[in-house]
Formats: structure tokens, sequence, C-alpha cells
């Protein structure tokens, strides 16, 4: 085991451990998307049931991912103020591994199950991740550098389902070996390459009324500088559910598109989103500064979602992702301002509680996106508008910009120069 370093240690080495972070969410995500073409599968196989059947079992699978993930997201956050962010990250690459293995090996669905259990809570790395990214940045430099996660969370968005399906064809099984083998990789690289960035002095003790959902609500909800944010922020990933809860319908139903046009599109979405984030956040923010980078990529997204609600030909679909893709520089740039006004000592309490607010969004936002969407597309409906949930959306994104202003308004003396 390494030794523990000191910040400016970890500032020195600050290129190997910025890189290893964003290959642990690049992997991550990758290791993710590999399992998607094949898990319908692998539920047929194990559950001995026929396709249509494999559909009654996705619905709980992706439950169990989503509720470990909104459970797990403040304690991996806390476990990472108290230990610090090195073993809490290793410790997550570790448990995918197992979890990959546990898949590929599965022979009983239960068994599946459990590992998508165990990735629900390795998955909550994204909390450590960005606290780690909080730590070796200064507050002016980290809207870009959270950009640069959110790049890597696309890049492996758009690359594992096509990977996946690749060895998907060779064997159902392959993808999941192929995850642990990445995972495997990542987990001896930040064995010794990864320095420990959270000091010894602004560590805290480990509290579980804090480190849990509610509890970090709770906490949270008392400090008038972050609780505005956090609002604003839920809603806001709310809003945007609608587009892994809903595309491939309403892709089918409006534009009648084959599942190879939904993947071209969804494909299209990642790439727009790790070309924003990774190439223009940086002189987007320099621009305009956080704070209005923010407002800027919320309303691009408000005009974005509208614009899909009423784009009635596929063409208009096609024109709309890259032009909506610019949306992108929001999430960044507000998690940027939330971290600027938390203490050292609470950034994983912070990114955990963000964490939980985005699980949580994936648990209430596909039920009620694709209530919506049915609702306006069944037989017999009043009125037939298949951009409905889309409307919705744009609404919700809408609303978020308004505790998002009460943030800053509460923040004002506190925001970096470079923030406004």
């Amino acid at each position: 085991m390494l030794p523990m370093t000191q910040p400016a240690t970890a500032r020195a080495h600050g290129k190997n451990a910025f890189f290893f972070v964003i290959v642990t969410v690049a992997l991550d995500m990758l290791a993710f998307g590999l399992i998607i073409p094949v898990i319908p599968a692998l539920i047929r196989e194990l559950a001995h049931v026929s396709s249509e059947g494999a559909t009654l079992w996705l619905g709980p699978l992706a439950a169990t991912y989503a509720v470990m993930n909104f459970l797990f997201g403040p304690v991996m956050g806390a476990l990472s103020d108290r230990f610090g962010r090195r073993p809490v990250l290793l410790a997550s690459v570790a448990t995918l591994i197992i979890d990959f293995l546990i898949m590929g090996l599965a022979h009983t669905i239960w068994l599946l199950f459990l590992g998508r259990a165990l990735s629900g809570i390795s998955g909550a790395t994204y909390s450590t991740a960005n606290a780690y990214i909080a730590d070796v940045t200064e507050p002016q430099d980290r809207g870009r550098a959270f950009g640069m996660i959110g790049a890597a969370f696309g890049f492996g968005f758009v690359f594992g389902p096509v990977i996946g399906g690749f060895l998907g064809e060779i064997d159902p099984r392959a993808p999941f070996f192929a995850g642990a083998g990445l995972a495997m990789v990542n987990f001896l690289y930040g064995l010794f390459v990864l320095p420990e960035s959270h000091a010894p002095e602004h560590r805290r003790l480990f509290d579980f009324r804090r480190a849990n959902p509610l509890g970090a609500a709770r906490h949270f909800s008392k400090l008038p500088k972050v609780r505005w944010f956090l609002l604003g922020a839920g809603i806001f990933m709310l809003a945007h559910t609608v587009f892994p809860s809903t595309w491939n319908v309403y892709g089918e139903i409006r534009y009648n598109w084959t599942p190879k046009e939904i993947g071209f599109s969804l494909g299209l979405v990642g790439i727009g989103a790790a070309v924003v984030q990774a190439g223009l956040m940086g002189a987007i923010l320099k621009r305009l500064g956080t704070v209005r980078t923010a407002l800027f990529g919320q309303t691009v997204n408000v005009l974005g979602l509208t614009a899909f609600a009423f784009a009635v030909q596929p063409w208009m679909a096609y024109v709309i992702i890259p032009l909506s893709s610019l949306g992108g520089v929001a999430g960044p740039s507000v998690n940027s301002l939330m971290s600027s006004v938390t203490p050292k000592d609470a950034q994983g309490e912070l990114q955990g509680a963000n964490s939980s607010l985005n699980a949580m969004a994936m648990i209430i936002g596909p039920l009620t996106m694709n209530g919506v969407l049915f609702s306006f597309t069944r037989e017999g409906a009043p009125v037939h508008f298949a951009g409905a949930a889309f409307l919705l959306a744009a609404v919700l994104t809408a609303l978020s910009m308004l505790p998002f202003l009460r943030g800053v308004a509460a923040n004002r003396d506190a925001l970096p120069v470079a923030a406004e």
C-alpha cells in the first residue's frame, strides 16, 4: 500500500492523479455500457423466459442498481471524507471487478441481481471521483475539470454498447469478462500512481446520521449556501431522465426508427456531450464565468427539450442534437459552484448527496416520463402528442433555474471572482 500523501504531493502528481480519475469514470461507464446489449440474452438464459418475458426482469434489475446507488452515494462520500479518497476509489474499482466476474459466471438470475447491486455500490464512486477533483483543483478551475468527468462519462456511454454488441456476438458472457479486465487494469494503475488528495487535517469523523440519503439531505438543507443549488440540481437531473427513459420508445413512435437508428442517435448525443464538455467547456467558462455558463447551459437545455417536443420529422431531431449538446455545460458548472462554497472536510459528503439526488431522479424519472409518454400516445388518448415527456422536461429545467438563482444570490459574497 502506498503511503498517504499531503495535498502538495497530490498536486505535484496532479496529471497522473487527474488522468486516473478520468480513466476510472470512463472505464466504469464503458464497462457498464459493455453489458447493455447482452443483458436481455443473459436474462433469457438464467430466468428461462422469452424475449417478451425478459422485459419484466429489466425494470427490477435497473431499479436494483439505482436504489443501491442512491443508498451508498452519501456513504462512499462520507467514507472518503474520513479515510481519504484513494482507499475508497480503489475499493470501488475492486468491487466493480468482483461484480463483473459474478455476472459473467452467474448460473441463476439472483446472482445477476447480486451483481447489479454491487455495481450500484461501486457506481457510487462518482461522488468520490468528484471530491478528488475538488481536492486537486482551484475553485475557478473546477467547472472545466467536472466537464472532463462528464466527457469521460459520455465516452463510455457511446463506445461501451458498441464494443459490448461486438463481443456479445462471440459469447453473451464475454462483455462481463472484458469489463472485469478493464477494471483490473484501472485498479493496478491506480494502486501504483494515485496519490492521496485529502489532507489529514481536513478529515472528519464518519457520522452515519449524515452518511445516508435522508441524513445528507437534512444536513445540507440547513446550509443556505448549498441547499438551493442542490434543489435546482435535483430538479434538473429529474428533467434529464427523459433521454435514457423514453428516447428509444419516442423514436419508434414518432419517427418509426429501428434499433440501429435509435443507437446511432444516442451515439450522437454522447459524442456531442463529450465534445462540448471536454473541448468547449474551458473556452465558454473563460468567456462567461461559471454562473453565466450555468445559466447559458440551462437556457439551451430548455430550448433544446422544447424543440424535441415539437420535432415531428427525423431530420429535425438530428439537427437539434448537436445544437442542444451545448447545454452540457450546465451540470459541471453548477457542480463547480456547489463545491466552491462547501468546506474541504465535506466535499465527499456533498458529492455523495449529489450522487443520491441523481440516483433518486433515475428511480422517479423513468416512471414519470414513461407515464406521460404513454398517457399522450395510447390508443384513445384525448390528445395525441408524442413530445409530451420532452415538454415536461423543458418545464422542469426552466423551474430548476429558480432555486439556482436563489443559490447564486445567497452566495454572492462567497463565490470566487472568476465565477461571476
